[in-house]
Parts: C-alpha cells; sequence; structure tokens
C-alpha cells in the first residue's frame, strides 16, 4: 500500500480527507513509493488559526523558555541528521553525503537563532530629556508562511523557521510537494524539543496552497525560495495585500577564471560547484568563463574530470544522483538538444545514459559545452540541471561585463592569484554573493543569504541580522515618570531640553 503523508496542524497529523493529492516518486527508480495529501482552501485556513491561536503565549514566552526549546530542537535534528538526510535522498534523489551536508547547513541557522536573546537587544539612551529615557525594543509579527523549493527540503526552511519562530513569531509551511516527508519529520521533532502546539504547522499542495497562504490575511509575511517567474509572482501578490515579503528566485551563476588561475583547482570547483545534486541547486555554477588564452587547457581539464564521475542511485555511493522528477530530466535534456542544436561545443553528453540504478530512474548525465555564446538559450536560462557552459572571453573586462549584464544576480566565483584582481572583482561585481577561489560561496548562517537585481525580490535576505529583522517589527518608546515636581499645561510641540 502506497505510503500517506498528510498535513500537520497544531501538533498532530491531519486527520480528515483530502480531496487531492499528488505523487511523490523515487527518482532513482521512477516509481510512486508514496501519496501527499493537498490542502484546500480550508485547510489551510485551519493550520493558519492554529498559528494564530498559538501567537500569543509564544510570543510571551520568555526568552529563556524560547532559547530552551531551540536548544533541545538542535540537538534532536542532530541527533537524527541521518534519517532526515536519508528522507531527502528517498525523494529528491540527492547523493547521501550531500543531504547530509544540507542538514548541517540548515542546523547552522538554528544554531545562530539560538543566541536570539543577543540578537533581540534593543537600544537604550537615558536622560535624552529631563528624566526622559528612549528605548527600543523588536517584537515578532505573528503568523508567517514559509513556501520552500524541492532542490533543499530541509536547509531552506530552516534558512527561515528557526529565526522565526526564536523571535516569537507561529509558523505555517508549506514545502514542495515532490518531497515532503523530511519537513515532516522536523515538526516532530519540534513536539519532541516542547514547542507549543500550533506554533510550527506544515500544509502540503500545489499553488491552491501557495495562493492561501498569500490571502490569508492572518499570515504577516511571506518567506519564498524557488524560480523567479514564481518569486515575482509570490512578491507581487503578497505585497498587494500587505505582507512583508522575501522571495528569492532565480540564478545562473558564473564563474571567472583568469590566466594566473590554478586550472586543476578551477577544473576541480568547475565539476563540484556544476554537478553536485545534479545541478539543481541555486548557487550552482552553469557558466565557467574562460579568460584567453586558457579555455583549451581548461576545458581538457574539466572534460578529464567527468568520465570518473559515478552517476546512481544516491544511496549506493554514486557521486550524482538523478534528477528530481521525470519531467524535470525531460526539460533539462531539451536545453542539451537546444544548445547542440545552436552550435555549441558538446564536449560530454549527458544524454548517453550509464547508470549505477534502475533504468527508469530520472537520468540525466554531466554535460559539458563549450564555445557558448550569450544568444545560446543554454546561457540566458536558468536550466536547474548538471549542464556546464563554458563561454571564452578575451580579457577580465569582458568577463564582468558578461555577468553584470546578466539580469540574475545570486551568487558568482573568481579562481585567481591575484589578490588586486579578486579585490577589483568583489568590488565591481553586481552580484550579491560572491567567492574568491570559492565556487559555492554560501554564506555562514551568521550573514545573510540571497542575491541582486532578478535573484531577489524584497528587500530583506535570508538568515543573519537581516533575516532577524525580517521576522521582527522595531519599536521605539519614550519613557518618562514624574515626581511631584513636575505638571501643567503646555501645548507646545516637544522639545529636548
Amino acid at each position: 500500500m502506497t505510503a500517506r503523508i498528510t498535513h500537520w496542524i497544531n501538533g498532530q497529523l491531519w486527520t480528515g480527507t483530502a480531496e487531492r493529492s499528488g505523487d511523490v516518486y523515487d527518482p532513482a527508480t521512477g516509481q510512486v513509493t508514496k501519496k501527499v495529501d493537498f490542502a484546500s482552501g480550508a485547510v489551510l485556513d485551519e493550520a493558519v488559526a492554529a498559528a494564530k491561536a498559538a501567537f500569543p503565549g509564544w510570543r510571551d514566552a520568555s526568552l529563556t523558555k524560547r532559547t530552551q526549546v531551540l536548544f533541545a530542537f538542535r540537538e534532536i535534528l542532530n541527533a537524527n541528521k541521518e534519517q532526515v538526510a536519508a528522507l531527502i535522498t528517498e525523494e529528491h534523489g540527492k547523493v547521501l553525503s550531500d543531504a547530509l551536508g544540507e542538514v548541517t547547513r540548515g542546523q547552522e541557522v538554528v544554531e545562530f537563532a539560538c543566541g536570539i536573546p543577543h540578537l533581540l537587544k534593543g537600544g537604550f539612551s537615558e536622560g535624552v530629556s529631563s528624566g526622559v529615557d528612549v528605548y527600543s525594543i523588536r517584537q515578532p509579527l505573528g503568523v508567517v508562511g514559509i513556501i520552500s523549493p524541492f532542490n533543499f527540503p530541509a536547509m531552506v526552511p530552516m534558512w527561515f523557521f528557526p529565526v522565526a519562530i526564536a523571535a516569537g513569531n507561529t509558523v505555517v509551511v508549506k514545502p514542495s510537494e515532490k518531497d515532503p516527508s523530511a519537513i515532516m519529520l522536523i515538526a516532530q521533532m519540534w513536539k519532541q524539543a516542547g514547542l507549543p502546539d500550533g506554533v510550527f504547522n506544515v500544509v502540503h499542495g500545489d499553488k491552491e496552497a501557495v495562493d492561501g497562504l498569500l490571502d490569508n490575511p492572518d499570515v504577516k509575511s511571506i518567506s519564498f525560495v524557488g524560480s523567479t517567474p514564481i518569486a515575482r509572482y509570490i512578491y507581487e501578490t503578497g505585497t498587494r495585500n500587505g505582507k512583508r515579503v522575501q522571495a528569492l528566485g532565480g540564478a545562473k551563476n558564473h564563474m571567472l577564471v583568469l590566466p594566473d588561475a590554478d586550472l586543476d583547482l578551477a577544473a576541480d570547483a568547475a565539476i563540484n560547484a556544476g554537478f553536485g545534486s545534479a545541478g539543481e541547486r541555486c548557487m550552482a555554477i552553469s557558466v565557467v568563463l574562460a579568460v584567453d588564452p586558457i579555455g583549451d587547457e581548461l576545458v581538457a581539464k574539466i572534460a578529464e574530470r567527468m568520465p570518473p564521475l559515478k552517476t546512481g542511485d544516491g544511496r549506493r555511493g554514486t557521486d550524482m544522483g538523478p534528477l528530481v522528477t521525470g519531467v524535470h530530466r525531460d526539460k533539462v535534456a531539451s536545453y542539451v538538444d537546444a544548445g547542440e542544436a545552436a552550435g555549441a561545443t558538446l564536449v560530454a553528453d549527458g544524454r548517453i545514459i550509464d547508470v549505477d540504478g534502475d533504468e527508469a530512474g530520472f537520468w540525466l548525465l554531466p554535460t559539458l559545452f563549450d564555445h557558448v555564446t550569450t544568444d545560446m538559450t543554454i546561457y540566458t536560462d536558468e536550466i536547474f540541471g548538471p549542464v556546464l557552459c563554458v563561454v571564452r572571453v578575451p580579457s577580465y573586462d569582458a568577463g564582468v561585463a558578461l555577468i553584470n549584464d546578466h539580469p540574475y544576480g545570486n551568487g558568482t566565483a573568481i579562481f585567481t592569484n591575484d589578490g588586486g584582481a579578486a579585490r577589483r572583482f568583489q568590488n565591481e561585481i553586481q552580484v550579491g554573493m560572491v567567492g574568491i577561489n570559492v565556487p559555492i560561496p554560501v554564506p555562514m548562517a551568521y550573514y545573510s543569504f540571497g542575491g541582486w537585481k532578478a535573484s531577489l525580490f524584497g528587500d530583506s535576505h535570508a538568515h543573519g541580522t537581516e533575516g532577524v529583522h525580517f521576522f521582527t517589527r522595531g519599536k521605539v518608546i519614550t519613557s518618562r515618570w514624574l515626581d511631584p515636581s513636575h505638571g501643567g499645561i503646555n501645548l507646545g510641540f516637544p522639545t529636548q531640553s
């Protein structure tokens, strides 16, 4: 019998009957292994109502109490991270080591949120006027919505909900319907950690559930990570409905390799950042800009590293797993067709399948194109698969111009041994996250994650101090405690004295 995944509302599994459901696949076999309930508008409203009812008590819980729950959750998550990783591999397809790394990076945000008493400290100015003090505080928003993508079913939600919960908010998460099990295990961990019922809720579904979060007036903010068209829709709809929105969109991340770079290091980095998680990362390197005259040598070094890569079932110790669904695999393969038709040099063809896994799995092997031009769709579009493109550029300036002219500005990297060039790059590049000899510059939790241009809609990046500010509102209090000598009427505008 196919397993059923349902919603988590008010500290327990939902007991109703879903009108609609979706299939959850094992990407390595191509088989449907589970069914996930899709939330109707009424079910979404039920989850929001539970979160709203839980908010006053959690908001008023002491910082000590909130921190104790966060620490307990951290310990439970750490003790069970292999189990979470196994669920990710089972439903997303990424290899176990990569899935475990995802959980670990998410846990860093939990650890950051454990310091919430320090992060919520306000300011205090004594005696700004005679007997008058002014101080600031930060208070939670209320019910917050989180909409997360399929490629990081544990890490991306953990960019948001640890900070939101630590700050005193209550949460409704809408995970991807493609790999929903990891977040359900995490919900049970929160309950085990002592989080009050209703503070953390999970509803599954598709666009109907997303629109329910965007339209519900009791949801005060929306956090989203996904493709740029959907990010734009969520930002525009959410803000039109009066919500605070941080919507992180798509990417086309370039890696600029200068002639003085260590080309072996650069080739290793291109492989790791281009094909890890089958390229299904918003921080994947999908374009290598090879500055003349190193193009031939760099492409040869990348190509010679590809044959030993082992693609297959992520539970078998392979290097790369399948793509998440058959539909997505076919879409990525169509870009390979388009690149070949457009005249790019196909150095390694991932459509030739040789894998350690079931032939019905959603396979596409690492693919390498050379002599890619900027008018090709394999350059312009976010492919979100294991397709790496090499573009030849004549100079540093030409490479920077290409990166800055691209509509996306999520992440980028430069490989060089020239400190002056690296410093100039970090100053001139119009991208939100920059790596210097680091191909995947994902910030630590105490910094904030997010891009520029069409890679971000809204004012706030994820986690770090920006995340704390996103999930709280500032309030300034001006206070005077009168003694018997004060009094009298004065209708003039108050001034300092």
